[in-house]
Order: structure tokens, then C-alpha cells, then sequence
């Protein structure tokens, strides 16, 4: 078993133990998560919402807001692993009764940030709530390091 674990690491790029744990400044600061985390050249960010630094809701009630609010989150948290959007390779959003009008105004706000080029691959998911009533979209993502 030991070969195998061995192995699934060597393979996929990370060392055991390479881990890194990050908690960037002006993000909320989380207590039971961590918003990025290094393992080896792969980056995970954790789901971002529309909340500050002290945790309060921003566009309480407006996706576009929160959507911006998200995104201006991702790439905090990009940018404390030493990357960018251009290194993204997955994001996963999460819309709270998600309707297909959304889809606009999510693309809308996602083409000031992302390459349209070379975008990562995506999911969207509609969802029945968040972890807080007030939050209308989450999205994670994984980046590489090149």
C-alpha cells in the first residue's frame, strides 16, 4: 500500500508533505477551512462568496455585486499562492436558485477576469442555499503553477 500511495504521489506531481496553507489578508478569516492550499504545482481554493474581510455580505441581494465581489476574492487568493487567472484550469460555481437569466450576468462578469481565449473548464451548478441565506453564488477553483 505504501508503494501505491508512493506512487499516486510521485505521478501527480506533489510531495507528501509539501503541502502549504494559506490564509490571505483582506479575506475573512475562516475557522474551520483554509481558502488556498499549495500541494505540490496544484493550488485549491476554496469556495469564495460575497463577503468581506469581516465577513459582512456585499451586494446583499445582487448577483451581479456578488458575483464581482467573488471574483475580486479569487484573485486575492490567486495572487497569495503567486498566481493569476490565466493559471486557473477548474472553477465550480454554485447559484442559489439559479435561473438561465443568471447565466448572463455570471458571463458578463466572469469575461473581466478570465481569458476568453483559453478559458478553464467550468461547471455550474444551481443550488436550493449556501451556507449563509444571504450569499447568492459560490465558486471554487484550481489553479496549476507553472
Amino acid at each position: 500500500m505504501k508503494i501505491l500511495v508512493a506512487l499516486f504521489f510521485l505521478l501527480s506531481g506533489i510531495s507528501a508533505g509539501a503541502q502549504q496553507f494559506i490564509q490571505p489578508e483582506g479575506l475573512i478569516k475562516p475557522s474551520s477551512y483554509t481558502h488556498v492550499v499549495v500541494a505540490g504545482n496544484t493550488v485549491y481554493i476554496s469556495g469564495q462568496v460575497a463577503a468581506n474581510e469581516k465577513g459582512e455580505v456585499v451586494g446583499k441581494g445582487d448577483l451581479r455585486a456578488q458575483v464581482t465581489r467573488v471574483y475580486e476574492n479569487l484573485a486575492t487568493c490567486l495572487k497569495a499562492a503567486g498566481l493569476s487567472f490565466s493559471d486557473v484550469v477548474k472553477m465550480n460555481t454554485y447559484v442559489v436558485n439559479f435561473k438561465p437569466d443568471d447565466l448572463g450576468v455570471i458571463r458578463d462578469v466572469r469575461k473581466n477576469y478570465l481569458s476568453a481565449d483559453h478559458p478553464p473548464a467550468s461547471t455550474l451548478v444551481g443550488v436550493q442555499a449556501l451556507a449563509s441565506p444571504d450569499w447568492l453564488v459560490e465558486i471554487e477553483a484550481i489553479a496549476i503553477k507553472k
